[in-house]
């Protein structure tokens, strides 16, 4: 402990007097050692007082006397006693109840939250268990809400994203059966990418949903030369990019990070997935650096202009920058794929961002390294 320098005071005692305010248990030890003390000073003060009053008044001589003397000692001892009993279960009945009122307050708020309510934060009023109990039941009670919160709008987004796709094929072959239209190459092209687009949403949500039931469970993490995956990812993706008329650029850096292999690889292929579909120009740039003790992988695209405000939101699920929300043709894009991002990266203990200037724009992601 630092002494204070102004008046060179050492703090370090104060802070070890104090220790008693943060134990739940030595408050009760102290209240109770009150009570005692409380108890034995009232009954001996009031008892010490009234006898030197006996004997200053009379003179004990005698067997009658000595016996009158013995029976009022005992019937104020007795008074004092019931006396100091009381004043002592008053003072430990407020403080009790003191300390204890949280409880009540923890447990009408606990069954609150078994109806199916999320009750008010309550104010810690102390730094003790109780306290520190207090702190931890208003955290679970703001994730229990926002996971409910994210629950209700992942089945709304889900029932929107199915509804489309579904009410196309249903109708289309609904008509097929009842030969109200005869099918051709178009239809059939059609029909397909409703099914595809199914397909990829069904299997976005699987990785999506594996990766946050992780959360839970430690990191199995490992040492991955990030660059060797970088470029592994590029060449695998230069056909698919090629086809859409499409170059990539990589500037990447060796180094080292810590994480899962088919995670970072998921990243990767996200982002560049991602970067080809709402791309406007002829080139995507990705780069991969050193920077402090984080990797930083960087993918630049050209494309629509995105709000500011937007740009915190691209990495919400099923998000997307146009508010209407429909799917154009040539963008399958089911709306999961930065959200995925985002879940690896934070579970792997790294970050995630979107930076842009005008159509230009840089989806980056950072990933802890080994230390050498």
């Amino acid at each position: 402990m630092k002494r204070y320098e102004g008046w060179d005071i050492d703090l370090m005692p104060f802070k070890q007097w104090m220790f008693w305010r943060k134990k739940l248990q030595w408050k009760l030890i102290m209240v109770n050692g009150l009570v005692i003390l409380v108890v034995i000073w009232l009954a001996g003060v009031s008892v010490k007082d009234f006898a030197c009053i006996i004997v200053g008044q009379y003179e004990l001589v005698g067997e009658g006397r000595s016996r009158f003397f013995n029976e009022t000692m005992q019937f104020y001892l007795l008074r004092a006693s019931f006396l100091a009993i009381l004043v002592a279960a008053i003072i430990h009945y407020v403080f009790i109840q003191k300390m204890l009122s949280p409880l009540a307050r923890l447990t009408k708020s606990t069954q609150l939250m078994i109806e199916g309510h999320y009750p008010q934060p309550i104010e810690p009023q102390s730094h003790d268990e109780i306290g520190q109990l207090t702190k931890h039941f208003n955290e679970l009670s703001e994730t229990l809400k926002r996971t409910e919160e994210n629950r209700k709008r992942l089945l709304g987004n889900i029932s929107h994203e199915l509804r489309t796709p579904l009410s196309n094929l249903n109708g289309y072959l609904e008509a097929l059966s009842n030969g109200v239209i005869e099918g051709d190459r178009a239809l059939y092209q059609s029909l397909l990418e409703e099914s595809q687009y199914l397909t990829r949403l069904v299997d976005q949500l699987h990785h999506l949903t594996s990766w946050e039931s992780r959360r839970s469970s430690s990191l199995n993490g490992t040492s991955i030369n990030i660059h060797e995956v970088m470029e592994q990812a590029i060449y695998a993706f230069q056909l698919e990019s090629g086809k859409a008329g499409v170059s990539l650029e990589a500037s990447i850096q060796e180094g080292v990070v810590i994480g899962e292999e088919d995670g970072v690889k998921q990243i990767l292929n996200n982002l560049l997935k991602n970067a080809l579909m709402y791309n406007t120009g002829d080139q995507i740039q990705v780069a991969g650096a050193k920077e402090n003790q984080h990797y930083r992988i960087t993918v630049t695209n050209v494309g629509e202009a995105i709000p500011e405000e937007a740009r915190d939101l691209v990495f919400e699920r099923f998000y997307r920058v146009d508010p209407s929300r429909q799917r154009e043709k040539h963008r399958n894009g089911t709306g999961l794929g930065l959200p995925i991002v985002k879940e690896i990266a934070e579970r792997f203990g790294g970050q995630v961002g979107l930076s842009s200037q005008e159509n230009r724009h840089t989806f980056w992601v950072t990933l802890p390294m080994t230390r050498p």
